[in-house]
């Protein structure tokens, strides 16, 4: 097929080609992936700057997305590739092959510069989904960071580089620029730009942005930074936002705040125990959901009041295809009997028949996770409907899941993302972090937001 690069695609291209170290913010549907191939070509063949390409990207993205781009193109035939990604066997052929583009799921990083036995050859890395290297103690971090000084070359790319806020952002900077802008130590950076926030005496649990910190991030790192929105770029469909309300009864509610205060809740012959607050807000989750897993990993069923809602959606679809995001295995298993009792054709969309098979209608209600469904996938084709079951406390996965359906080639109009949410629960809770963190986000996309023509 041939590629007909919008303006925005053009100046994303040539900002790769002219920046040793660059941050591509874009959102999704923008095309991020055949950008940075069209740049690797050019390095290649044309500016001749680039002779050994590595990408690292999600298994699944690494396994299809990038393979299938590259295939996808005329102007990239040219390109070779070869995906490391299987048995240590099969990974290590792929390496030896000496292919222009040697693609790599991010798990098998340290393994590849740690155990694998090859030298690190590659002068040119690109960072698919950069965010996923926000932890800068994660092996994956501390290996990269290792050969960092042998990379000539390397780009981030993401759409939403700080997800979980402003703290994020040292990590994946040190990565790029080892630690030019940002610092290179992640205490300096938090003295700098955050004061305390929630602690108990000397012990600091959290910190928040001073004042003015956000802007001063964001002109230090602009220089190697270019982030580009959907909307200002392409005919989006409308993007409608909805909120199912359901309630529990005063009985079930009782036991929801019973676990809350004491973190101990009996349910007939069934004991419940939240060891910590992070145990808690999972536990407190499931109950909004309808089922918990008790301690001795019994599933125990509470009440059916958010699949009466999603009966209900399914029925007022009358056949229009609905995607239905889950969380916890107990959700997918009740989902599921619920759709075979109702007689609804469903998939679960996690393998590529099923998906293909949802891209070409045969589906009625897809059924996805976020955390394996929210990056690379097009879903677009199949529906313009999600409905969130139980939300995620990840931005990036429930930013990127929304993505699968509103994004360029999406035929609908509009695209309804609904949430199924128990009221006076943690569900409300976690939607306002949701919308909260999404401001942090939106700041810094703006903040360093590309205006084509004018070059950083």
């Amino acid at each position: 097929m041939k590629f007909i690069a919008h303006d925005y695609q053009k100046y994303a291209t040539r900002y790769i080609e002219e920046h040793d170290v660059s941050a591509i913010l874009l959102d999704m549907g923008l095309g991020k992936t055949v950008i940075s191939l069209s740049a690797i070509l050019d390095l290649l063949f044309d500016r001749f700057e680039a002779h050994r390409i590595l990408i690292v990207a999600p298994l699944r993205v690494a396994r299809e997305t990038w393979p299938s781009e590259i295939k996808k193109w005329d102007h990239l035939s040219m390109l070779t590739y070869a995906v490391a990604v299987g048995t240590p066997t099969e990974r290590k052929a792929a390496l030896l092959q000496g292919a222009d583009i040697t693609i790599i799921n991010r798990e098998n990083l340290s393994w590849l510069i740690e155990e694998s036995g090859l030298p690190f050859s590659f002068d040119t890395v690109v960072v698919d989904e950069l965010s996923s290297f926000k932890n800068h103690k994660a092996k994956r971090f501390k290996a990269l960071m290792k050969v960092r000084p042998k990379i000539k070359r390397i780009v981030g790319l993401t759409g939403t580089p700080a997800a979980n806020g402003l703290m994020d952002l040292w990590a994946e900077f040190k990565l790029l620029d080892m630690g030019k802008r940002l610092g290179r130590f992640i205490s300096h950076y938090r003295e700098r730009y955050f004061v305390p926030d929630a602690r108990n005496g000397q012990v600091i649990f959290s910190y928040k942005p001073k004042p003015e910190a956000e802007a001063a991030i964001y002109r230090a790192i602009s220089d190697i930074t270019i982030s580009m929105k959907a909307k200002d770029f392409l005919k989006m469909p409308e993007l409608i936002s909805v909120t199912h309300e359901v309630e529990m009864t005063d009985c079930e509610y009782a036991d929801y705040e019973k676990l809350k205060k004491e973190l101990v809740l009996s349910v007939k012959e069934d004991e419940i125990t939240a060891a910590n607050a992070a145990v808690l807000t999972g536990k407190l989750t499931q109950m909004a959901n309808g089922a918990i897993y008790a301690d001795d990993g019994k599933v125990v069923h509470l009440h059916d009041h958010k699949l009466d809602a999603l009966e209900d959606m399914v029925e007022a679809a009358n056949g229009k295809p609905l995607l239905v995001a889950y969380n916890f295995k107990h959700d997918l298993t009740r989902i599921e009997d619920r759709l075979k009792k109702l007689k609804v054709n469903y998939r679960k969309l996690d393998k590529a028949d099923s998906i293909q098979a949802w891209n070409e209608g045969k589906v009625a209600v897809g059924l996805i996770h976020p955390a394996s469904a929210g990056h690379g996938l097009n879903l677009q084709a199949g529906g313009s409907t999600l409905v969130w079951f139980s939300l995620p406390w990840s931005l990036e996965q429930y930013s990127q899941t929304n993505a699968r359906l509103w994004r360029q080639g999406q035929t609908s109009a509009t695209v309804v993302v609904s949430h199924i949410v128990c009221k006076n629960t943690i569900d409300e809770h976690i939607l306002t972090v949701l919308k909260n963190k999404d401001k942090t986000q939106a700041a810094l996309i703006d903040a360093v937001k590309a205006t084509l023509g004018q070059p950083k």
